[in-house]
């Protein structure tokens, strides 16, 4: 192997990345789609299903919840909090894929 190549990204082990599945690359592309579908969606979702959109999004992205709760003045944001809060111990990939499945879902009903 010439050692002035860089390394090749795609491969299926590569020191940057480390092991990276064709499956996950799957799961990553599907993941995107569904964040940008979420934001073409016909009919806005009630408050509900978007606390639940955006604490999925957190958790598939950051993991469990890394700041204080907000003021309790601040409702919005103490929603937003609280529903991400309740996805504690959830894995990425999971919230990942419920992500994507409750955007499907609302592609189909509006």
């Amino acid at each position: 192997m010439n050692k002035l190549l860089p390394p090749n990204l795609f491969c299926c082990k590569n020191p940057v990345f480390g092991s990276v599945h064709s499956d996950e690359l799957e799961s990553r592309s599907m993941f995107e789609k569904a964040v940008d579908d979420s934001k073409k969606l016909m009919v806005k979702p009630d408050a509900e299903t978007l606390l639940q959109l955006y604490s999925l999004y957190k958790q598939a992205t950051i993991g469990d919840v890394n700041t204080a709760p907000p003021n309790a003045f601040n409702i919005v944001a103490k929603a937003k909090h609280d529903a991400w809060s309740s996805l504690k111990g959830k894995s990425q990939k999971e919230a990942a894929r419920e992500y994507v499945e409750l955007v499907n879902n609302l592609k189909q009903t509006h």
